[in-house]
């Protein structure tokens, strides 16, 4: 009578020994449910002179200034959530917030991936991602850039580190495209309440091998 019993127990340590139980920051998926958020810039003439080229939105003559909002992210310590709701995007919205985003595309497709998770209203939302955006402490000369800089993602930090010295020092993450060679976009980390606060560990991680080489091109606006 105790065989059943014994190999029940047998079968649970098991299936927990070969599927540990992830929890925590690495499993959720709820809207509302999660840890920080990352302010995406992406560096548009890099994405311009690749193949972002033939989008005439963005990179069309005059439209290439330099950094652009990708997106505001929900972001977990492991890990991001996505996709938490069905909750559509009014389109009226894009009217409100006029160049938010350099694409008009970018609106749906982030409140969709992104912005349903942070348990927001759509115009909610978008008001937070102006206000980063607007006060994201970009050097000067990134604005409109019209040389090539040759530069390292520490020097890099300590320039938008020095345009506001109230950014902790793992407030910024750089990322690289082309195996390194180019600056691609950044990362700027801020708490629920939108103030800057340190990006995760695997977030830091991740720029560290995105940008492995000695040094990087910030490619000049056009």
């Amino acid at each position: 009578m105790k065989k059943p019993f014994i190999l029940s127990v047998l079968l649970i340590v098991t299936f927990t020994m070969v599927y540990p139980a992830t929890g925590g920051a690495a499993s959720r998926n709820a809207a509302g449910d999660f840890d920080f958020y990352v302010l995406a810039l992406t560096w548009s003439p890099n994405f311009c002179a690749g193949r972002g080229g033939s989008d005439s939105e963005q990179c069309g003559s005059g439209k290439n200034p330099g950094f652009v909002l990708h997106g505001l992210w929900p972001q977990n310590q492991k890990r991001f959530p996505e996709n938490c709701s069905s909750v559509p995007f009014p389109s009226q919205l894009k009217r409100e917030f006029p160049g938010l985003f350099p694409n008009d595309r970018l609106y749906t497709h982030e409140w969709c991936r992104h912005g349903t998770c942070s348990g927001l209203s759509p115009r909610e939302y978008l008001a937070l991602a102006q206000k980063l955006k607007d006060t994201a402490p970009l050097p000067p000369r990134y604005r409109h850039l019209r040389e090539p800089v040759r530069t390292t993602a520490a020097a890099l930090h300590q320039e938008f580190k020095a345009a506001d010295a109230g950014n902790p020092d793992n407030g910024m993450a750089v990322f690289c495209s082309r195996s390194g060679r180019f600056l691609k976009e950044v990362f700027l980390c801020y708490d629920r309440q939108g103030k800057p606060t340190a990006c995760s560990s695997e977030i830091m991680s991740k720029s560290a091998r995105s940008c492995g080489r000695a040094d990087f091109l910030i490619r000049p606006a056009r």
